[in-house]
């Protein structure tokens, strides 16, 4: 027998041998979850040189057929892959939060809840749009007193927001103070029908919600606007012209009389009167008068 002949069948079954162990590795790998294989990094690696696949007669000394292996495409690089990017949401803004009313606004719409269901005046009861309780800083030095509410504090519910009240606004400004500083009040809470004046009785209906208003404000000053607030505050019949240009008391509270802004609209030769009894009031108070006012 020649060397080629002998060497022959040592040959097969050596392959055999490997294809076995390399189909037990396998299905072992198989058993742990493996289920593809990544290529070798290796750019000089060739598939030819891999054994080749045993012929039928190597099948049967072996057994079954190895079971193919599918080799995987290997998984891109991190680097190469596409991040999905999102732009965040806008945070949502905070409402602002409002700030606690005082111990004395408190107090204050305790008594305007009482003024809204008032229906101590009939006629007035009847006839109102809202009540005009007030307006402005519980806390303020100053007082301005009117006469009664008019249609156009009638249908807003607050005091002095027509014509009359711009010139009041106008008379503040002038002080070097802003609306807000102050608190503006009138003797009544409901318009009279027809703006006519209110009466005696219904003036004293309202006298306990205002003195319980400056009870809780407790003002320095009072400026009483219109012979009706002079006479009703200070329980007088004198005419409004001789109680201006000096303070009357009422309790530790100065009263400053002086005409009605709505006085000077239909007598602009009054508008001097008028900021004569302002700086008189701005002196004692402390409030320093602008010169194109002197």
């Amino acid at each position: 027998m020649t060397p080629e002949s002998q060497s022959t069948p040592t040959q097969s079954v050596n392959l055999a041998r490997l294809h076995k162990a390399v189909r037990q590795r396998l299905q072992s790998l198989k058993r742990a979850g493996l289920t593809h294989l990544n290529p070798p990094i290796d750019t000089d690696w060739d598939p030819s040189k891999l054994p080749q696949t045993p012929t039928r007669t190597e099948e049967s000394a072996v057994g079954t057929a190895v079971e193919p292996v599918t080799i995987a495409t290997p998984p891109p690089s991190p680097t190469n892959i596409p991040v999905e990017t999102t732009t965040p949401a806008a945070p949502i803004p905070e409402s602002p939060e409002k700030p606690m009313p005082s111990k004395k606004q408190i107090q204050l719409d305790v008594v305007c809840q009482e003024v809204a269901q008032c229906t101590a005046c009939d006629e007035l009861a009847a006839t109102r749009n809202k009540t005009v309780f007030g307006v402005g800083n519980p806390n303020a030095k100053l007082v301005f007193y009117g006469e009664a509410p008019g249609a156009d504090e009638d249908r807003q519910g607050e005091p002095f927001v027509g014509r009359a009240g711009k010139k009041l606004n106008e008379i503040i400004e002038a002080m070097g103070i802003q609306r807000q500083d102050i608190y503006i009040l009138n003797t009544i809470k409901c318009r009279p029908p027809g703006n006519r004046n209110p009466s005696p009785e219904e003036q004293e209906n309202c006298s306990g919600f205002l003195q319980r208003q400056l009870e809780i404000i407790k003002p320095d000053y009072i400026v009483c606007l219109g012979a009706i607030a002079a006479r009703s505050f200070l329980k007088v019949t004198t005419p409004i012209g001789e109680l201006r240009g000096e303070f009357h008391t009422q309790g530790k509270i100065k009263v400053l009389c002086t005409y009605h802004p709505a006085y000077i609209l239909r007598n602009p030769s009054k508008k001097r009167d008028v900021w004569e009894d302002i700086k008189f009031l701005m002196k004692d108070m402390g409030l320093k008068i602008p010169k194109k006012y002197l």
